[in-house]
């Protein structure tokens, strides 16, 4: 795991930390968070930023940097507003990618449908990089997960289908494994939950590095 964390002792972080900011509107996320029981409270802060990167990032490079900018972006706000409460910022950011080529959310349904029929029958990869920043001091961990996820074949017609419900709209590489896009898929390797967006065994070892335990 990549870390850029500041070493510091167990009692500090412990007595630090008194909550959880959650940079991202994503409900999958908000549930996956939720799905951990955390003692600390959660609350859910988005931002807007700019997601655009350069072209010759690798895939790492892109969620990994994606997700400190959004963390950053809402660590910002906490302390403009000068929130006395010690924060703890959670930022995520999924990518698929075929051939090298990097697939976000579609445009619209045009491009869902020709997203689809570029991952049908064969393999693909999806990243998540997440990052975890301290508002009051900008301390940072950020780490990803990749997961390979092998679609089945479907006819045009199935997928014109699918993407008729309105599901793709929102999803990188135009499909959500956690609801009717489970049919499009044959098997995965590696982290379901980060293919839903958030990899929670990753989220928990990052978290333990604060002191913020699972169980």
């Amino acid at each position: 795991m990549k870390e850029q964390v500041e070493r510091l002792s167990k009692n500090e972080w412990a007595n630090t930390i008194s909550q959880l900011v959650l940079a991202s509107s994503s409900p999958r996320r908000k549930e996956l968070v939720a799905s951990l029981g955390l003692s600390l409270p959660v609350y859910i802060l988005s931002s807007d930023v700019d997601e655009s990167v350069p072209s010759d990032w690798a895939p790492v490079h892109i969620v990994e940097q994606l997700a400190l900018r959004k963390a950053h972006a809402t660590a910002a706000i906490l302390r403009e507003r000068q929130e006395e409460q010690q924060s703890l910022v959670i930022g995520a950011d999924t990518i698929v990618v075929v051939d090298g080529r990097v697939l976000g959310k579609p445009i619209d349904r045009d491009e869902a449908l020709s997203m689809l029929r570029c991952l049908q029958g064969r393999e693909h990869e999806v990243y998540t990089g997440v990052a975890c920043v301290v508002a009051q001091s900008g301390t940072e961990t950020v780490a990803h997960r990749m997961t390979k996820v092998y679609m089945k074949p479907m006819t045009d017609e199935a997928l014109k289908r699918y993407v008729a419900t309105g599901e793709p709209d929102d999803k990188a590489g135009a499909y959500g494994i956690q609801g009717l896009g489970a049919t499009l898929v044959e098997k995965i390797d590696g982290c379901y939950f980060n293919v839903v967006g958030l990899p929670v065994s990753l989220l928990s070892d990052m978290l333990a590095q604060y002191e913020i335990q699972v169980f």
